[in-house]
């Protein structure tokens, strides 16, 4: 007589390969991301916990995909909820790396969150990226280049076309350019 239970213990990643959400590369990219995760988590924390929890919350449907999102990052991302609701916990519940006293002019004393401005290492790994083959789409196109540049130093269209000594039709020509290079590339947001 067959057994009522099957014995075996399928995991939340090889059920991710099964449903096919996850392929063996994006997989072995989530284990590496784990293991950063899980550095300074409590011993009885693991990277496979922080992965098996993030995959059990997707296949789960607790936590969806937007579309347009890349798999890799938005499990990235929820090991990283996952670690920091980790830091809260063993805390007691305030996230005390980014915490501050402040004193209110009536003289008592509250702790105040404040968020380090600093991008994690993945994120700056992944802005390094996003410019660099930006700038390797536009690297015959000058005037692009220093559109780019102005943006990400915050100036005005104003303010570019002024430093750069570009007419108005001129700088919305490049722009124009830019914007079918990123669509040809399909390197666009949705709005």
């Amino acid at each position: 007589m067959q057994p009522l239970v099957d014995p075996r213990i399928i995991r939340p990643t090889e059920t991710a390969l099964a449903l096919c959400l996850v392929s063996e590369m994006e997989l072995l990219k989530l284990k590496t991301i784990a293991r950063l995760h899980a550095r300074g988590l409590p011993p009885d924390v693991g990277w496979e916990d922080l992965l098996q929890e993030a995959l059990t919350r997707v296949i789960t449907g607790s936590r969806r995909k937007p579309d347009g999102v890349d798999v890799v990052a938005f499990v990235a991302g929820i090991m990283r909820s996952l670690r920091s609701e980790h830091w809260r916990r063993a805390r007691g519940g305030v996230d005390r790396r980014g915490s501050n006293r402040a004193r209110a002019p009536s003289g008592d004393t509250r702790e105040v969150a404040l968020r380090d401005a600093a991008p994690d290492p993945e994120r700056a790994l992944s802005a390094a990226q996003e410019i660099k083959a930006i700038e390797g789409l536009f690297a015959r196109d000058h005037v692009v280049l220093g559109i780019v540049t102005g943006l990400g130093k915050g100036l005005s269209a104003e303010e570019i076309r002024v430093s750069m000594g570009l007419s108005r039709t001129q700088y919305d020509s490049a722009r124009r350019r830019m914007r079918r290079c990123l669509l040809r590339e399909g390197l666009t947001c949705a709005r």
